[in-house]
């Protein structure tokens, strides 16, 4: 039965997030936009794997959701989901906010988001440093364990 109710209850956070996803995403008021880099704030260390534009969109949009709830996000790009951290990536727009993936995580850089690709993708895609974009920077993995073993951190992995 507890698993029942983990599975209700993650049910309703993501309806809830989608019904608020195109009144919130991208128009939250100079008073709402909370500081990412409070290490006191409990909050999501967000792992995206994926390369599915749709899975990435809302893994961004939850993201985005809950630094706009006043708590911490940390991003973590991994395997085919880092081409979104590329300059010059290819952009799927999604309705109803005609936003991208890439559009979503930069706006979480700009709010002060740590946002990472992990330290394997780049030397296997062939990529540099100065491929990725703005704010994006490559993982320790001393540092993600650190970050992912602090109090009050949840995981949210796609």
């Amino acid at each position: 039965m507890p698993a029942f109710r983990k599975s209700i209850a993650v049910f309703a956070f993501v309806l809830t997030t989608l019904f608020s996803f195109g009144v919130t995403v991208g128009t939250a008021s100079a008073e709402t936009q909370p500081v990412a880099a409070q290490s006191s704030n409990k909050g999501l260390f967000v792992i995206v794997t994926p390369g599915d534009s749709m899975t990435q969109m809302m893994a961004m949009v939850l993201s985005t959701q809950t630094l706009n709830q006043g708590r911490s996000v940390r991003v973590l790009l991994c395997g085919e989901a880092g081409k979104i951290a590329l300059k010059g990536s290819k952009e799927t727009l999604f309705k109803p906010t005609n936003k991208s993936p890439q559009m979503l995580l930069k706006g979480l850089i700009a709010k002060g988001v740590k946002v990472e690709v992990c330290p394997l993708f780049l030397p296997n895609t062939g990529k540099q440093p100065s491929d990725l974009i703005a704010g994006v920077t490559v993982a320790n993995p001393a540092a993600v364990a650190s970050a992912l073993a602090e109090d009050g951190i949840k995981l949210l992995t796609y």
